[in-house]
This record gives C-alpha cells, structure tokens and sequence, in this order.
C-alpha cells in the first residue's frame, strides 16, 4: 500500500514518525505505540479511528437547542414561502454543470 501523493510505502512512513516521535516519548506510551505498530494495516485504521474520536470534544449542551431553533426557522421560511426550494435533479444538474465548466 502507498501513502497518497509520495509513493512511499505506507509502514516506511510510519516507521519514519514513529522513531522521531519515540525521542520524546515516556516508556509506557512507547510501548503502546511499538504494539500498535505491529497490528495489521486494518487493525490499525481501527484503532487510529477510536484514538481521534476519543480527542472529540464533550457534546455542547446547547446544540441540540440551537439546530431545533435552526430548524424550526427553516421550516418557518419554507412554509410562508420566503425561500425557493429546489429539487434534487435540479441541485445535481447545476452542480454537474459546474463541475464540468
């Protein structure tokens, strides 16, 4: 497998961030990082997936109530007639011709 855009192999490049990352790491996460690395290329995706969601911040406790109000103001607009609705076939067939200039 080659990482996108160097043609360099993908476990080379790991390779390369995980010796200049292991410099300034503490044993414990060293040794997690060492395991890690041994997984299988699908094992790894997965954990790297579980890694990044972990870093996603708590939930806003006010978003829900701000996409209700959203909504509520775009459901309001559609039904008093204030915006143009367009359908699907529309909307793609604008973005196509964009697309293609």
């Amino acid at each position: 497998m080659r990482f996108h855009g160097t043609g360099k192999p993908v476990t080379k490049i790991v390779q390369c961030v995980s010796c200049v990352y292991n410099h300034t790491m503490d044993t414990q996460p060293k040794q997690i990082l060492d395991i890690a690395l041994a997984l299988s290329e699908d094992e790894r995706g997965k954990l790297a997936a579980t890694l990044i969601r972990s870093l996603d911040a708590a939930p806003d406790q006010n978003t829900d109530a701000a996409w209700a109000h959203e909504i509520e103001k775009r459901l309001t607009s559609i039904d008093n007639g204030s915006v143009e609705l367009n359908s699907f076939d529309a909307v793609m067939s604008k973005m196509r011709a964009r697309r293609n200039g």
